[in-house]
């Protein structure tokens, strides 16, 4: 078996044209997202066509927060009327990301995007940026996109769900394309930069004067065009270098520093076995008492990221021995 390589994003911009760009792979964070879901007893692993549209959907979220100046979390959600109720992407300004999955009923292994979240057209897909450091009164910005176009027709994939949202909430002309499998989830985006203001997530809300530029930037629209033509397995098996070398051998880039290591992107959620046993001591003695009594062993195992955490006679003994007058942290596991 192989050595897991890092995650990896690499951010670029096209020399004099009004476009910038860029790469995530995703490895290591994507495997540990996974692999807690998997080992977890009660949920067992994703089915493979949920594991391939949340893996997109952790790509995706990366590059968006890469994007934008803004200081706070930025969580990716879809919703859906069909058997995969909500996913979620949640990416914090140091690039670290957690995602999970609520769903009903079994899928079959073919199950497409419509049939997941979308049979009776009321699927969404919201963006919301949270501050991290809230003014009195201010509330996070969102924007809701239906995943149908303006036709109607379901959109039938997530890199044409995220595009139409660009044009749409926040007046971008967007290219995506998205992939993942069960080591790898990687995405390239590619975008027109507006010509004045902020015309991005942190300035959703407000009115920009480029709307009508939309479609018609040929500069753009060339580059676009190009990096429409990355299929799924060069983006999934292709390093970086090669990937741009092969779409954009013909443009001068100006590559930003990669973005690696504990300073890219990485997993991380907010559970812990501490935050756990804080909630334990909350419960009180008698009752953690009662658990052990009835089940042998206190499991509890994280709503959004899957990791269980189990307690045994002598560690919740530990609880309430040691730190035993402490007051709990919190009530909270996720």
């Amino acid at each position: 078996m192989g050595r897991i390589t890092v995650s990896e994003l690499h951010k670029f911009l096209f020399d004099g044209l009004p476009v910038r760009g860029a790469i995530v792979r995703l490895t290591d964070a994507w495997q540990e997202i996974l692999q807690r879901r998997a080992v977890n007893t009660s949920t067992g692993p994703y089915p493979l066509p949920v594991q391939e549209m949340l893996g997109e959907m952790t790509a995706a979220g990366v590059l968006m927060q890469s994007n934008i100046k803004f200081n706070g979390a930025l969580v990716f959600q879809i919703s859906g009327d069909g058997p995969l109720k909500l996913a979620v992407t949640e990416v914090l300004t140091n690039l670290s990301v957690r995602s999970t999955v609520t769903m009903i009923g079994d899928l079959p292994a073919d199950a497409t995007l419509t049939d997941m979240v979308n049979v009776h057209g009321k699927g969404r897909c919201a963006i919301t940026l949270d501050p991290k450091d809230k003014q009195p009164g201010q509330q996070p910005y969102q924007g809701v996109v239906p995943l149908v176009d303006v036709d109607g027709q379901p959109l039938e994939s997530m890199a044409a769900i995220l595009q139409q949202y660009m044009r749409q909430s926040e007046q971008l002309d967007t290219v995506l394309v998205l992939a993942a499998n069960d080591k790898v989830a990687a995405g390239l985006i590619v975008q027109r930069m507006p010509i004045k203001g902020e015309a991005n997530l942190a300035a959703g809300a407000q009115n920009t004067e480029e709307v009508d530029q939309i479609g018609l930037n040929e500069e753009y629209n060339r580059i676009a065009h190009l990096a429409a033509s990355l299929t799924r397995d060069e983006l999934l098996n292709l390093d970086v270098e090669t990937i741009l070398h092969r779409l954009f051998w013909e443009e001068k880039l100006l590559r930003f520093v990669p973005e690696d290591g504990e300073g890219g992107p990485h997993f991380a959620c907010t559970c812990s076995r501490e935050r756990v046993g804080n909630m334990l001591r909350s419960l009180g003695q008698e009752e953690s008492d009662s658990i052990l009594e009835e089940q042998g062993m206190i499991e509890v195992g994280c709503e959004f990221c899957g990791q269980q955490y189990r307690f045994d006679a002598v560690d919740v003994a530990h609880l309430f021995t040691e730190r035993g007058n402490d007051p709990p942290a919190s009530n909270l596991v996720q």
